[in-house]
């Protein structure tokens, strides 16, 4: 840890440039108390671009909801499954389905890919106005009941467009019953 910090620095002043010193230490700290806590050197992979970023076409549809889902998200959030999605003004549907990978012991969905997915389906509501969301600010959600067994839907409507952030709702219902398995709120900085 302490020779990358010290080669990111060696590099900043042998091309002349200011050397960070702060957000240096601030790494280096994270760094150590992790490799503490989980008993191994933390060796960050942070992926290279090979191209510029695509550029979004907003606001997204149905026919765009799919390209703009595989491009923005990360692996392991695709990986939960998310499908059907229904793009409207402000609103956005989609279905989460049963898998075992997500489950716990008990056969329930686990709450943590729930909240996940309603955020992930929110980003993707915040992308029905003519602009991007920066990223989600706050998240609450309260569970009613386990996910057991079936399919999920998940729906979220923007309240509230707002000059610097959006509020949303988000339910998350039994897609074959229409009963509510959890209920979340959101905020979205622009």
């Amino acid at each position: 840890m302490a020779s990358r910090l010290a080669k990111r620095w060696q590099i900043a002043n042998t091309s002349g440039q200011a050397i960070p010193l702060q957000s240096g230490l601030m790494r280096f700290t994270v760094d150590t108390i992790a490799g503490l806590a989980f008993g191994s050197e933390v060796t960050p992979s942070r992926p290279q671009m090979t191209e510029s970023p695509k550029p979004l076409s907003l606001p997204i549809t149905n026919e765009t909801v799919q390209e703009l889902y595989e491009w923005l998200f990360a692996p392991w959030v695709k990986e939960m499954g998310l499908r059907d999605f229904d793009v409207s003004p402000g609103q956005v549907v989609a279905t989460l389905p049963q898998n075992n990978k997500l489950q716990f012991v008990s056969g329930a969905i686990c709450g943590q890919v729930i909240m996940s997915a309603v955020d992930t389906v929110a980003a993707l509501t915040m992308s029905t106005s003519d602009r991007p969301a920066k990223s989600t600010v706050y998240q609450h959600t309260h569970f009613l009941r386990p996910a057991l067994s079936q399919d999920l839907r998940i729906q979220v409507n923007v309240l509230r467009f707002g000059k610097v952030s959006a509020f949303a709702e988000a339910k998350v219902t039994f897609l074959s019953s229409g009963e509510l398995v959890a209920h979340a709120t959101l905020e979205f900085a622009f």
